[in-house]
C-alpha cells in the first residue's frame, strides 16, 4: 500500500519511551503551515493511487434478467488537495477528485466522470509508547452528478441514474476506509522509528514525546525529551533539568519546521563526550620532522633542567585529558565553548619509558559555529583569545608560562582544534525520520537555546 501521502506529518517523530524517570533535556519540533503545502504537493500522487478503489459488477435489469455489468476505474485525478491545522485537534483534509469509470455495457461501453469531494478530520494525539498517533474522527464523501464523456453513445437516463447510484454507494463505503487505512499506515510508519541513533561508537541518542501535541491554527508543536546513552546507561545531568519552552516567533518566517534545542541538550552532549573520553588526545612530535617542536631540545631552550637531563633530542608527548566537562554558553547570536584540559608534558627516555616533566591546567575559550547537514547538527570551533596556562606540577624546576605560551600556541592549539572539530563534525542526530531531511536550514542562537528553521525534503 502506498504510504507516501503520510509524509505530511513525517516530522511528528518520536522514538521511544524514556528509561529514566527524571525530566530529560528538551527539544521542541514545531511544524508550521508551510509543511502542509509541501505535503499536499508530494502527497497528491500516492493519494490518487490510494483512492483508486475497485467497483463491483453492476446488476443491470434487462428483460427481467439481471445482467452483471463490469465497471472499471480508469483514472483518479486529484486537482485539489488542501490541508489545514485544527486548533487543539489535528489536521483537516479537503480533497477534490475526479473519478473516470468505464461501464462495459452492451452494445457499446460507456465512460463516466464522477466529481467527488472528500472531507476528513485527523486527530493527532500521544500514543502509549509516546509516539504520535493519528486517527480519522470524521470523514464524508460528497458527490456531484456524473458526466458522460464525449464519444460515448447515448444512454437511457434511467440506466445512468442506476449506474451512478451503484458507484456512489460503493465509493461512499470505500473512500473513507481508504483514507483511514492510509492513516493507519502512517502510524505503522511512525512506529518503525523506535530505536537508537548513534552519536559515537559507544553512545546513542533517542527522542520521545513528553506530552500531547500542542496544536494551533498555525502549527503543531511537539515537546520531545532527548536521552543520551553511553554504554547503555543514560547520561543524567548533575543539576535539575528545567522544562524547555520554545517562544513564539523565533527563527525564520515561512519555514516548514522550527526546531528548538535547549541548553540542557548541549550540556548533556558535552557531558557524554567527556565521560566517553572522546575529548582526550595525545599530541606527539616526530623527531625526524624538520618542523617538529615537540622534542626535548626545544624545551631545553626554555627550561634548563630539561636540557641537562636530555643532552640528546628525544620526543615529547602532550597528554591532554578532560577531567572537567566542557561548558557551552549560548547568548544571542553567539555560541562559545570553554575547555579546561589537564595537559601533562612527557618525554621519552633512552630506555623508551615515559618521564613526566611538568603539567598544566589549561583554559581554552572557543567560538562555536553550528550548522545542519541532512539530519545532523554539527559544529566547528576556533580559538578565542589566548590560551590560559597554569603550572600544576613540575619535575624540572621553574616553568615560565609566558615563555611556554608561544610554544603551546604552536604545538597544542591546532591538534586540539582538529580533534575537536572532527568530533563535532560527526554531528548529533536531530529529531527526524527515515528518508526525511532538513534542507536550506538556518541556525539561530538565542539566550539559552538554539533554533533551527528549515525546509523538509522527502527522498525515497
Amino acid at each position: 500500500m502506498a504510504m507516501a501521502q503520510a509524509y505530511r506529518l513525517d516530522l511528528l517523530l518520536a522514538l521511544l519511551l524514556p528509561v529514566v524517570g527524571a525530566l530529560m533535556p528538551g527539544t521542541v519540533v514545531r511544524l508550521n503551515e508551510a509543511v502542509l503545502s509541501y505535503v499536499s504537493e508530494i502527497g497528491t500522487a500516492p493519494l490518487q493511487q490510494a483512492l483508486r478503489v475497485t467497483v463491483p459488477y453492476f446488476l443491470d435489469w434487462n428483460e427481467e434478467v439481471h445482467q452483471p455489468t463490469r465497471i472499471q476505474t480508469l483514472n483518479v485525478h486529484v486537482p485539489h488537495f488542501h490541508l489545514k491545522f485544527i486548533a487543539d485537534f489535528g489536521v483537516r483534509m479537503l480533497v477534490a477528485a475526479n473519478f473516470t469509470f468505464k461501464v462495459f455495457r452492451v452494445p457499446e461501453p460507456l465512460k463516466l466522470v464522477l466529481p467527488v469531494v472528500l472531507l476528513a478530520d485527523a486527530q493527532v494525539a500521544q500514543g502509549s509508547i509516546r509516539t504520535p498517533v493519528v486517527s480519522i474522527s470524521a470523514c464524508f464523501a460528497l458527490f456531484n452528478s456524473a458526466a458522460v464523456l464525449d464519444g460515448s453513445t447515448s444512454v437511457a437516463p434511467g440506466l445512468l441514474v442506476l449506474v451512478q447510484n451503484h458507484i456512489k454507494a460503493v465509493l461512499r463505503n470505500k473512500l473513507c476506509l481508504s483514507i483511514s487505512n492510509l492513516v493507519q499506515g502512517l502510524n505503522v510508519h511512525l512506529g518503525t522509528l523506535i530505536g537508537l541513533n548513534p552519536v559515537g561508537p559507544e553512545s546513542q541518542i533517542r527522542y520521545s514525546m513528553t506530552n500531547a501535541p500542542n496544536i494551533t491554527k498555525d502549527y503543531i508543536s511537539l515537546d520531545i525529551s532527548a536521552i543520551l546513552f553511553l554504554l547503555g546507561k543514560p547520561i543524567v545531568l548533575p543539576v535539575d533539568v528545567t522544562h524547555f519552552v520554545l517562544p513564539p516567533n523565533v527563527g525564520a518566517d515561512g519555514a516548514m519546521a522550527t526546531v528548538g534545542l535547549s541548553q540542557d541538550l548541549f550540556d548533556s552532549a558535552l557531558l557524554l563526550l567527556q565521560k566517553a573520553g572522546a575529548l582526550n588526545l595525545d599530541i606527539t612530535g616526530q623527531l625526524k620532522s624538520e618542523d617538529n617542536l615537540l622534542n626535548t631540545s626545544v624545551l631545553g631552550q626554555l627550561i634548563p633542567e630539561v636540557a641537562r637531563r636530555f643532552p640528546e633530542p628525544m620526543p615529547v608527548t602532550l597528554k591532554v585529558r578532560l577531567g572537567a566537562t566542557p561548558v557551552a554558553t549560548l547568548r544571542t547570536n553567539n555560541a562559545t565553548l570553554q575547555l579546561q584540559p589537564f595537559v601533562e608534558v612527557q618525554a621519552v627516555t633512552s630506555n623508551s619509558a615515559f618521564q613526566s616533566l611538568f603539567s598544566f591546567d589549561v583554559v581554552v575559550n572557543l567560538d562555536l559555529q553550528l550548522s545542519v547537514s541532512k539530519v545532523k547538527l554539527q559544529g566547528t570551533t576556533s580559538v578565542l583569545g589566548d590560551i590560559q596556562l597554569t603550572v600544576r606540577s613540575s619535575n624540572v624546576g621553574f616553568v615560565d608560562t609566558n615563555q611556554m605560551r608561544p610554544l603551546m600556541d604552536t604545538v597544542f592549539k591546532r591538534p586540539l582544534l582538529d580533534h575537536l572539530n572532527a568530533l563535532l563534525g560527526m554531528g548529533i542526530t536531530l529529531p527526524s525520520m527515515v528518508n526525511l531531511y532538513y534542507i536550506n536550514p538556518e541556525v539561530f542562537v538565542y539566550e539559552g537555546y538554539v533554533v533551527i528553521s528549515s525546509g523538509l525534503l522527502y527522498q525515497r
